[in-house]
């Protein structure tokens, strides 16, 4: 009898698996298409986010380009409305008014779907003196410990507390300034950097952040705030210093193009074997992982200084490990290692910013990869062909190497968890369709599902 009913509460669970899965929106790829032409980069997710909230720093109008249309960004720009500051979106190009700020209180609805909103803490507290902050949500893909962001305000000058899940920060002293100081991050958290280096813009006196993140995207943000006025030098460096001044004026600035975009669509066209264009590029963001690309087998070709083209040839395995910048950058390790499933020979591909980004491999193996995990290491044979599988991403990286193992697997591939996708890449099915890609998106499978007998 106790086997009857695990049996019966298997059957249900699996009919309900199905169940759920055919109300969800899903990708479904034809592989194995050969993809030609050029294709599109939008700007830059990680420096929007925390260039959204540098925006709280400026008293004034500001009008921000190339922005890109992601899920992401509209929860920021949600959480800026919140908080009383006014938006209107005409394309790529959105028009902020932060006169006037009305609460400096996060609401918790947005703040727990969206990780990167906790960059308007240190905004907050410099520009108001005051900040309530809910501890914030994101992609499971370990831990991203807030610690070194309330270390770096507290060292500014700030009292910081987490009481009822809710970040309180205040600043001490009449006027309500932080106060410069010399900051050691314990590990070059490009958070903790972002937050601590906006916070220090409004501070009286001169502010050091040593063993800072040294990625790009610190460095448009940098330049975000020195186009209002902000006086900084040694971003994309370990040692950044910041100079305080009182106010910040209004500015017109572009967002750089999306490294980590760019860089999935370079992969695109290795995995498919396909030669394509990207653009726009800045193709020193991009060293570590073209220096990979041509260690695999691709010839990567510089057309002008903001296009690159990919030409696939032999490829082979390769080691990677993931490194703060400028390391191999973990939000490629998901793609590399679906691409290197179908490399010839041998690859370990070792993850040591974020312990829990292998989730992929198991999807991966669904379609016929030949993967071993042990610890942090993925260690990878390459095999001749990936088939067409239902797969589903588990963060929004692990999203995007499912749709480019889909590219390149036999058969019809269903890809679920766009939730993630649609968090970092702005119409991805589009894109990848102006390069011959068979892929369509559908809201879901019911129409298609024919389910016997349940």
């Amino acid at each position: 009898m106790i086997l009857e009913d695990r049996t019966i509460n298997s059957f249900n669970n699996t009919i309900n698996k199905l169940h759920t899965e055919a109300n969800q929106p899903v990708l479904e790829i034809w592989g194995r298409q050969q993809l030609s032409g050029e294709i599109k980069v939008s700007g830059a997710k990680n420096s929007a986010l925390a260039i959204l909230a540098g925006t709280l720093l400026c008293g004034e109008q500001c009008r921000l380009s190339n922005l890109p249309n992601l899920v992401d960004i509209g929860r920021m720009s949600q959480i800026l409305s919140a908080l009383g500051l006014k938006l209107h979106r005409n394309g790529d190009i959105l028009d902020i008014d932060a006169t006037h700020i009305t609460t400096s209180q996060a609401p918790y609805e947005i703040v727990s779907r969206l990780r990167a909103s906790f960059f308007v803490l240190g905004p907050l507290l410099a520009r108001l003196g005051v900040a309530k902050v809910p501890l914030p949500g994101g992609c499971a893909i370990g831990a991203r410990p807030v610690a070194i962001h309330i270390k770096g305000l507290q060292a500014l000058g700030a009292d910081v507390f987490i009481e009822h899940g809710v970040v309180h920060a205040n600043v001490k002293g009449r006027n309500g300034r932080l106060k410069g100081t010399k900051i050691y991050l314990d590990y070059p958290s490009v958070g903790a950097t972002e937050t601590i280096l906006m916070a220090a813009t409004l501070a009286e006196g001169e502010t050091i952040i040593e063993n800072a993140a040294c990625e790009p995207e610190v460095v448009d943000l940098a330049n975000f705030c020195k186009s209002m006025g902000a006086k900084i030098r040694g971003a994309g460096t370990n040692t950044i210093i910041i100079s305080g001044v009182e106010r910040l004026h209004s500015t017109d600035y572009p967002i750089i193009p999306d490294r980590i975009e760019a860089g999935t669509f370079l992969v695109a066209g290795a995995i498919t074997r396909s030669e394509i264009s990207v653009f726009p590029v800045i193709p020193e963001h991009l060293t570590p992982v073209i220096a990979k690309l041509e260690e695999i087998g691709c010839q990567i070709i510089a057309e002008d200084t903001r296009r690159l083209r990919i030409v696939p040839k032999e490829l082979k395995g390769v080691d990677i490990e993931t490194l703060p910048y400028p390391g191999f950058p973990t939000d490629m390790q998901a793609q590399f290692t679906a691409l290197l499933t179908t490399c010839e020979g041998n690859s370990i591909v070792t993850e040591t910013v974020f312990e829990n980004r292998l989730h992929h491999v198991a999807e991966l193996q669904r379609m016929g990869a030949n993967i071993k995990l042990k610890g942090h290491n993925a260690i990878i044979k390459g095999v001749h062909q990936l088939s067409g599988a239902p797969i589903t991403g588990s963060d929004l990286r692990a999203s995007a190497a499912m749709v480019l193992a889909g590219l390149a697997a036999d058969g019809k591939t269903l890809v679920y968890g766009l939730e993630h996708l649609d968090r970092g890449y702005e119409n991805i099915e589009e894109k990848l369709r102006g390069l011959g890609a068979k892929i369509r998106r559908l809201d879901s499978l019911s129409q298609e599902l024919h389910l016997v007998g349940v």
